[in-house]
């Protein structure tokens, strides 16, 4: 075998080769923008694709080890009944009824297996298996935040009450409110 052909040969192994790892990585890619969406976006915006991708992995890895659980039926009820409490009371009291919520929303997080970290935390383990409602917790969060330095208004609050219950719902797995109640 000539040296030209050795060459070729290797040549080609290695064309051959990052081909593969390329199809590879675009599949994995693929998938994890698949599980996450919005986060996945998100994540690539905020620090570029391989980093995002390698701290996605580790979020699904981290969760995969907790011991998530669904609820029964009595405890969705209960957590359905005590969420239409407090949207309740926002008439009266939205602040009230906004940290009530960041509250109740914990302690749906905390009764199906969830750590109960530092906010951060808690929003990346929800990103695993809620990705698409996650940003709704953000968003409370913050607002939440603003009011607590008496920033936000009562529009501030609604939304806020608006995003808690797009997450409470997606960990309660199930709707707290009847079709006609819900206003946007």
């Amino acid at each position: 075998m000539s040296t030209l052909s050795v060459v070729l040969i290797i040549v080609a192994i290695v064309a051959i080769a990052a081909a593969a790892w390329m199809f590879f990585e675009k599949k994995r890619s693929e998938r994890l923008k698949t599980k996450f969406g919005p986060e996945y976006d998100r994540m690539v915006q905020e620090s570029g694709r391989r980093p995002a991708e390698a701290t996605l992995e580790s979020r699904a890895k981290r969760v995969e080890k907790l011991p998530i659980r669904a609820l029964g039926n009595q405890e969705r009820e209960d957590f359905a009944r005590r969420w239409r409490e407090e949207q309740a009371r926002f008439v009266d009291d939205p602040r009230v009824a906004v940290e009530s919520a960041d509250r109740l929303v914990i302690e749906v997080m905390r009764a199906r297996g969830y750590p109960m970290g530092e906010f951060d935390q808690r929003a990346a383990d929800i990103s695993v298996d809620h990705p698409r409602v996650v940003e709704n917790y953000r968003a409370a969060h913050a607002i939440a935040e603003r009011d607590s330095s008496g920033k936000a208004t009562t529009e501030d609050l609604r939304r806020a009450m608006v995003h808690y219950r797009a997450l409470f719902e997606d960990l309660l797995e199930q709707h707290v409110l009847e079709h006609e109640e819900v206003r946007r």
